[in-house]
């Protein structure tokens, strides 16, 4: 029954991202609103609309996935195609959720309830950060921010109600190693290496896996995914050595691996790497 509901709470939330990433989108792109389109493109109180008619979109139209599988993938005002994007991200977010829960590092009971309820709405928040960069090459600052507070709120409680007071010099010591890096490498390649957004959110992935270990072992994941997606690209023809790849989804997929296996993945290294 719980992974049915982390399902539908995944599904829904993924729908809510595709939302999310639009209007954020919007509100950049029209920098200077009207009353009006600021309602229509708001987060909270906009709603959900075809953005190729505009038209707004009924409660039967947002049924994750299988509302787009029933519109057989356009719209029904307009006719015109609704993007894969839409069930995909949705598929991805639950796909994220489920594994979640099943590979928490510790038994979900008293503080790690908390601490995984935390990190499913980080799981937004980072599922956001992917797409926007993938479609537009920009990590919202706006999204960045409000994970950060959401991690400090999660190290405040940590302390004050749980008595865990190891969290936080953990949490201080991953931002300041993959922050710092990437400031570093954006100093050095005058940020044409590394942009101001991946320095942001290198220092949020640091805060969210903590320790300098995690940090490392994130930036060596992200790394390996990074280069190897590329040449695969450039074997297929698909960019050429001039193009641009944003590198925060990997840095976010890395972030998750590290943050459900991370400690899994240090003990094998030191007992078949370290110990030989």
């Amino acid at each position: 029954m719980i992974y049915i509901v982390i399902i539908l709470l995944g599904l829904c939330l993924g729908s809510f991202v595709n939302a999310l990433v639009y209007r954020l989108h919007q509100q950049s792109v029209h920098t200077n609103q009207s009353k009006a389109n600021k309602q229509k493109y708001s987060i909270l109180t906009g709603r959900s609309m075809c953005v190729s008619c505009h038209h707004i979109l009924g409660w039967t139209d947002l049924v994750p996935v299988f509302g787009w599988i029933w519109l057989r993938g356009k719209c029904r005002y307009c006719h015109k195609p609704i993007s894969r994007q839409y069930p995909l991200v949705e598929l991805v977010t639950a796909g994220l959720f489920v594994a979640s829960y099943a590979y928490w590092p510790s038994p979900v009971s008293g503080r790690e309830i908390f601490d995984l309820s935390i990190w499913l709405a980080i799981l937004v928040g980072l599922v956001a950060l992917a797409v926007y960069d993938l479609k537009w090459m920009i990590l919202p600052t706006s999204i960045i921010e409000k994970l950060v507070g959401l991690v400090l709120f999660q190290i405040i409680v940590d302390i004050v109600v749980f008595d865990q007071t190891s969290g936080l010099m953990s949490a201080f010591y991953g931002a300041m190693v993959l922050g710092g890096l990437f400031w570093l490498l954006h100093r050095v390649s005058d940020g044409k290496w590394i942009g101001g957004g991946d320095i942001r959110l290198g220092a949020l992935l640091g805060l969210i896996v903590g320790g300098p270990a995690n940090s490392l072992m994130l930036l060596f994941l992200a790394s390996v995914l990074g280069s190897f997606v590329s040449v695969v690209l450039l074997l297929r023809k698909k960019a050429s050595t001039s193009s641009h790849i944003p590198f925060g989804p990997f840095l976010i997929i890395a972030a998750i691996i590290v943050q459900l296996f991370g400690a899994s993945l240090l003990a094998w290294y030191k007992h078949k790497v370290l110990s030989i």
